[in-house]
């Protein structure tokens, strides 16, 4: 996987995000492995994809609501691809890997994750790179990488995804998700 370093910028960090979620998508899709270790993937990028989301509404959004002309509009679209994402990922939590729905719902998931990537990095990020000076895109990449951090584990697909209150309620969330993930033995 790629480790991100400070003082990367928001698009690199959110890039790199994308190519590591990609790296494990490859290896779900080639159906090797034990059950266990299909489960340890999937609860893997079910970790990091609600990490980023988190981060993204957090930060990535509200910078595209405020910067672009037209950032309402991809804000929104983009947070409805994360709703309805959120909910594969919260029934993809409670499925067996042994189960052939496992797989259905993972290659859903994979196909709109790779379409919701095609589009931050085609259009979005993009645009915000224009529209943002280097040292914006810093600032709004160490408050991602911060986010990342404090961010829930497991899909809440119920919980608030625009500021203030989804980051007010985030943090705790996340301190609870980790908890739980710890007394359940679910590897980060």
């Amino acid at each position: 996987m790629m480790t991100i370093t400070r003082g990367e910028s928001l698009v690199g960090i959110i890039v790199a995000d994308h190519r590591a979620v990609d790296e494990v998508f490859g290896e779900l899709e080639n159906g090797t492995g034990s059950a266990g270790h299909r489960r340890a993937l999937m609860d893997h990028v079910i970790t990091e994809l609600v990490r980023h989301s988190v981060a993204e509404e957090q930060y990535l959004y509200p910078a595209a609501r405020e910067k672009l002309a037209d950032g309402g509009r991809i804000a929104d679209h983009e947070l409805k691809e994360h709703a309805e994402s959120e909910k594969l990922l919260k029934q993809l939590e409670g499925v067996d890997p042994s189960d052939p729905e496992f797989d259905r719902l993972g290659r859903k998931l994979i196909s709109d994750i790779r379409h919701h990537i095609e589009d931050e990095e085609n259009d979005l990020l993009p645009q915000l790179s224009k529209a943002c000076t280097i040292e914006e895109l810093d600032d709004l990449g160490k408050k991602v990488l911060m986010a990342k951090e404090a961010a829930p584990t497991r899909p809440h697909p119920s919980a608030p995804d625009r500021p203030p209150a989804n980051m007010i309620l985030d943090t705790g969330i996340g301190m609870i998700d980790r908890l739980r993930d710890v007394l359940s033995g679910r590897e980060q």
